[in-house]
């Protein structure tokens, strides 16, 4: 079961146990931690610090000012680089600092074009009209 709040932005679950009835009337509900980040460290082996960067309004002026804080995630196959955007997914405590897994995610513009329409008309037949002068030989030249 999904819930959502226009307060709290990440999906909440509902713990499966507490969804039948009969088990009390206490509802533990928990949210599915999921951070969006850019690799700073990979001195580690098959372990990525990984810099999570949120807005968060100040106490007393209430302008809006940048949190950075650091996370240590799991990179089973150390692919990771540094200034790689890495999404953290939570899991079991691997280790002491280790609760996240670095997932990869595809460069900014890619994920935008992705969301996007599809092409238009007259870029369908540009990419055609490509492929058929790829396609067809051309003529040897003559030196004249």
């Amino acid at each position: 079961m999904l819930l959502s709040s226009p307060l709290v932005s990440p999906a909440l679950r509902v713990s499966p146990q507490l969804q039948q009835p009969g088990n009390g009337c206490r509802l533990r509900i928990e949210a599915a931690k999921q951070l969006t980040g850019r690799v700073v460290t990979t001195k580690a082996d098959k372990t990525v610090g990984v810099e999570v960067v949120r807005l968060a309004p100040h106490p007393k002026y209430k302008r809006r000012e940048r949190i950075k804080k650091k996370y240590q995630a799991h990179d089973p196959d150390n692919q990771f680089k540094v200034g790689d955007v890495v999404e953290l997914r939570s899991s079991r405590p691997i280790s002491k600092t280790k609760h996240f897994i670095a997932v990869p995610l595809p460069p900014r513009d890619t994920r935008r074009k992705s969301q996007l329409l599809p092409p238009l008309q007259s870029q369908q037949a540009d990419d055609d009209d490509d492929d058929d002068d790829q396609q067809q030989p051309q003529p040897p030249s003559t030196g004249l």
